[in-house]
């Protein structure tokens, strides 16, 4: 789609106020960070959330809303240089198999001379809520030409590869011209293979990165390039696409799905429009040949730094499910964005608020989280949905209802469930909006095990959309559990 259609579809689409029914509430009253800008879970199963604090501290504490403690993980004030406002301890991401080999990696900058650094540490031996702050391992670094543009994000794909985010280099307009320059990591996402090494290198090159092997000196580390400041990026685990929000330079914020080998237009343009203010980088002036067009941008008059979310995939407000939240650091707005890659995308104003939005976060449930200036972490107050509503008595020891295989599935699952105390057995799968979609069993049960399978169709038999789906099992009609599921095609 050109940039003229797709901006008169934008246009005519709108983006849509819906911010009535939502709410944020403070996420654990009794703790606060200084400057928190990333939140994260270590995938191990303890509940356990993570906060980075910019000046280089991480804190460590339980997922409970009456937490009145905190413990600091890592504590690298001694190496960070933070006196940018884009400088500091930037990014966290721990390792997939964390359970066992203890490993996290983080994102930071450094003076004397300014660089970035990307560092492998490990946790303690003796505490798990304590990382050997001696256990620095150096992966990769790369020089900063100024103070700003750090970008910061660093995450494991689906693949297991590290990816990380990469500014331009800083000051303004990409005076270098790095963001469409191969021969430098400036000005793109990188993905490497922390899992092996190649000669001097402390990473691998995935053989399928888009430009390993090529033989005009391109830097063979960049998965995708022509990216201002790709302050946070996410993947839904649903789908696996790779969501990124690159901070504009005047005028426009812009929301991009990352493809591999894609060149995403900086700074030929900003969002869907030609930057003319450094035609110095431009071969062909507003050529846009090649170049991958944003999903989604606003213009400053509804903020000033886009910061990216997540795909919401929780459970505690149905109504965001499957849908891009984001918000702008600068004017506190959040919204939410719904593109399939088929329709054009619908963006809704969520929320107004007055944060100073730095970051979200998900936890092992996949319920998010915003981290503020002021301090504070938030999240959404939790809504109900028709249909789901949990009984409001505690689940009876007579049943029991396990997870389902596979999951994510495609073209079908089991569901299996344990009956101790026979009764009426009911199962129904439902979307994330709550609507009912198939009633897989409505019988009398005695004791035992059991299953069903799902197929992924409704009631009429026709196939579902990709998307996580609910499956809920009630027990003569009193008491219910739900579990949550994924679909993908």
């Amino acid at each position: 789609m050109n940039t003229i259609i797709r901006i008169l579809v934008l246009l005519l689409c709108g983006s849509i106020s819906a911010f009535a029914q939502f709410e944020l509430k403070t996420a654990f009253p009794n703790l606060s960070f200084t400057r928190p800008l990333e939140l994260q879970h270590a995938g191990d199963g303890t509940n356990r959330l993570f906060v980075v604090e910019q000046r280089g501290i991480i804190w460590v504490f339980q997922n409970d809303s009456n937490v009145a403690q905190k413990k600091i993980f890592l504590d690298i004030q001694d190496r960070v240089n933070d006196n940018g406002n884009e400088q500091g301890l930037l990014g966290l991401a721990f390792h997939p198999d964390y359970e066992n080999n203890g490993y996290f990696y983080v994102n930071y900058t450094t003076s004397n001379p300014n660089r970035t650094e990307i560092s492998r540490f490990s946790v303690s031996s003796q505490n798990p809520d304590s990382a050997d702050k001696n256990s620095e391992y150096e992966i990769i670094s790369y020089s900063q030409p100024y103070s700003n543009h750090n970008g910061g994000k660093v995450a494991f794909g689906p693949n297991g590869y590290l990816y990380v985010a990469v500014g331009d280099g800083g000051f303004g307009g990409d005076p270098q011209c790095n963001a469409q320059n191969l021969q430098t990591l400036l000005g793109s996402i990188l993905r490497i293979d922390v899992d092996t090494t190649i000669g001097n290198q402390h990473y691998g090159i995935p053989a399928d990165n888009p430009f390993a092997g090529n033989t005009q000196g391109y830097r063979e580390e960049i998965y995708a390039y022509g990216l201002r400041n790709p302050w946070r990026f996410s993947f839904d685990p649903v789908t696996n696409w790779l969501w990124a929000a690159d901070v504009g330079q005047n005028i426009y914020e812009e929301v991009d799905v990352i493809a591999k080998g894609g060149n995403y237009g900086w700074n030929i343009f900003e969002g869907f429009h030609c930057y003319t203010a450094a035609p110095s980088c431009q071969t062909q002036p507003c050529d846009t040949a090649g170049l991958k067009i944003p999903i989604w941008e606003y213009s400053h008059n509804l903020g000033s730094s886009i910061t990216g979310g997540y795909v919401y995939r929780g459970l505690s407000v149905p109504e965001l499910g499957g849908k891009y939240i984001y918000g702008d650091f600068g004017s506190g707005r959040i919204w939410s964005l719904e593109y399939d890659g088929v329709n054009p995308p619908v963006n809704a104003l969520l929320m107004d608020t007055n944060l100073l939005i730095s970051s979200f976060g998900v936890d092992q449930n996949q319920e998010l989280y915003i981290c503020a200036f002021d301090g504070k972490i938030y999240r959404f107050k939790p809504t109900s949905v028709t249909g789901m509503r949990k009984s409001s008595r505690e689940l009876p020891k007579t049943f029991e209802l396990g997870k389902n295989f596979p999951n994510p599935f495609n073209p079908d699952t089991t569901i299996p469930f344990r009956v101790e105390t026979p009764g009426m057995v009911e199962i129904r799968i439902f979307d994330v909006n709550g609507d009912h979609i198939k009633t897989l069993m409505n019988e009398k049960k005695d004791y035992g095990d059991y299953q069903v399978v799902w197929d992924g169709t409704d009631e009429n038999g026709y196939l579902q959309s990709s998307g996580v789906y609910f499956y809920k099992m009630t027990l003569d009609q009193k008491y219910s559990e739900i579990k949550r599921m994924a679909l993908v095609k």
